[in-house]
């Protein structure tokens, strides 16, 4: 009997002890970020044995899953751009990629950081390479680097830099087929940074691109703000030299 009691009183001492540390354990398992247990894209190749379009599926899946998870469990998530490359390195040219993965690096659960931002941009370029007549993905490209992307930068310069490189991009995408009336703000920010060539040759081939009547409104738009420019570059132009 008295075997057992002291039995009971050690078991009870021992989780009593145990209790605290074991807690802390679990609780440190449940916070920890999740381990991503993908090979590095090169060895991934290899291991999906020629199912590359399957294993990109499987692959948007997940990650489209864990990503909706960590928000909805407002817990942070790291492993978006890996998922980007493993994908990337199966199939270079994959659409849904490049169409959110602006959206999930600068605005992931716990939100984004420059060194996100300035992931996005490079996936994006790589995606204006791989894709390089897609109108949406320049047109995306160019209003994440215009519109998004300042915001979380933190030189000015930089901030200046990245909207011009948007505007311009977003001038190309015009081009390639993009809605014409993206030339708006994409001049307006051109003009703004003193570029007043480059705006008025975007508006120009936008102008040409809206004759059809079905985008008058458009088209008027556009013209209007092109004389605007034009006026503006006749006044800043440096006057004439008097002649011998």
């Amino acid at each position: 009997m008295r075997t057992a009691v002291a039995l009971s009183l050690a078991c009870a001492t021992g989780v009593a002890l145990l209790q605290p540390r074991i807690a802390g354990i679990a609780h440190a398992a449940g916070t920890r970020e999740d381990v991503y247990a993908l090979p590095p894209p090169a060895q991934l190749r290899a291991a999906t044995l020629g199912w590359h379009a399957a294993a990109v599926d499987l692959l948007w899946a997940k990650l489209l899953v864990e990503f909706g998870t960590c928000w909805a469990e407002h817990r942070e998530f790291r492993d978006t751009g890996r998922y980007a490359d493993s994908i990337l390195a199966l199939e270079p040219t994959y659409e849904p990629i490049y169409r959110y993965i602006d959206t999930m690096l600068a605005y992931h659960p716990l939100r984004g950081t420059e060194a996100d931002v300035r992931e996005a941009r490079l996936l994006l370029e790589r995606g204006t390479r791989e894709r390089p007549t897609d109108a949406r993905l320049w047109l995306d490209y160019g209003q994440f680097l215009a519109f998004v992307a300042p915001s979380f930068l933190a030189s000015r310069s930089d901030q200046d830099v990245w909207r011009s490189d948007g505007a311009h991009a977003i001038g190309h995408a015009v081009e390639l087929g993009a809605s014409p009336d993206s030339a708006l703000p994409a001049a307006s920010m051109l003009s703004q940074a003193g570029q007043l060539d480059a705006a008025i040759r975007y508006l120009e081939r936008a102008y040409a691109f809206t004759e059809h009547p079905s985008m008058q409104e458009v088209h008027e738009a556009i013209g209007t703000r092109l004389l605007q420019l034009r006026m503006a570059q006749a006044q800043t132009a440096p006057p004439p030299r008097p002649g011998p």
